[in-house]
């Protein structure tokens, strides 16, 4: 998602943003249809629908934003900071303790997302990967919310439907006031950009609705590696020393959780 969203060129976020949701509206409005369940939801849960949407798509603008002005591979390890405000998010709406063990690798990977933010080192880059930084902090908040509604019975298909619309509903009075033309060919990368986000979108949902985010927060971490190679490819980018450090330090802590949780669940 990150390459189409790079690819397609000099748009503001905001636009790709709309489009990016749009996508993946239709496919969960196809996937309700087709289902037969409807568009029903709890009334109960509306105010988790809504910090979920508003958290999404503040995440979503802060990481397109970083996308366009960062290294590809800086921007998403930044988004990547993601599963561990999930853990802070899920103390705060979920009220599951967090650990000593838990907090120093959270502290850790803010450590290591500093070498990649580099405030001393690379002023002109510092509020682009401020942004990014706070889009993985509300994508954290937001991931928690979805783990939130699948506790209290929604549907994975309708939280996605419900963010999509939000999020596309969001965009158009700034797409008004701003709108830049968009070429054949930018259309093709944002709709593919649109699929990507999509296919990712329905898995994580899915994800977070059936476990626990800090068994499985240590998958998200494969798209460092991915964004980097195309990053690479695509972009002839090439991450400094500092962001290859601070990749490792978020990495390794993560990895480092993942192993700590397992263990601690079986001993429970």
């Amino acid at each position: 998602m990150n390459a189409f969203v790079k690819l397609s060129g000099d748009l503001p976020s905001i636009e790709k943003s709309f489009f990016r949701n749009l996508v993946a509206l239709i496919f969960a409005f196809v996937m309700i249809k087709r289902s037969g369940a409807g568009f029903r939801f709890q009334m109960k849960n509306l105010h988790w629908f809504i910090l979920r949407s508003l958290a999404g798509t503040l995440g979503i603008f802060c990481n397109f934003y970083a996308v366009d002005h960062l290294v590809l591979s800086d921007a998403s390890t930044l988004n990547k900071l993601s599963p561990f405000f999930v853990i802070v998010f899920s103390y705060l709406i979920l009220r599951e303790k967090i650990t000593v063990f838990q907090l120093t690798c959270i502290t850790s990977a803010f450590i290591g997302s500093m070498f990649i933010v580099k405030p001393s080192f690379a002023a002109v880059s510092v509020l682009p990967a401020l942004i990014g930084f706070l889009g993985g902090m509300f994508a954290g908040c937001a991931y928690a919310c979805v783990r939130k509604l699948g506790t209290r019975g929604e549907r994975g298909p309708f939280i996605v439907f419900f963010f999509s619309t939000f999020s596309c509903i969001s965009c158009i009075p700034f797409m008004i006031g701003n709108f830049h033309p968009i070429s054949g060919l930018q259309l093709v990368y944002l709709l593919l950009a649109g699929l990507a986000a999509a296919g990712g979108q329905f898995a994580i949902t899915a994800a977070y609705t059936y476990a626990p985010g800090k068994e499985i927060s240590i998958y998200d971490y494969t798209q460092i590696i991915f964004s980097t190679l195309l990053g690479l490819f695509l972009f002839g980018q090439m991450p400094d020393g500092f962001s290859i450090l601070g990749y490792v330090i978020i990495i390794t802590a993560a990895v480092v959780m993942f192993f700590y949780n397992n263990r601690r669940n079986k001993t429970e």
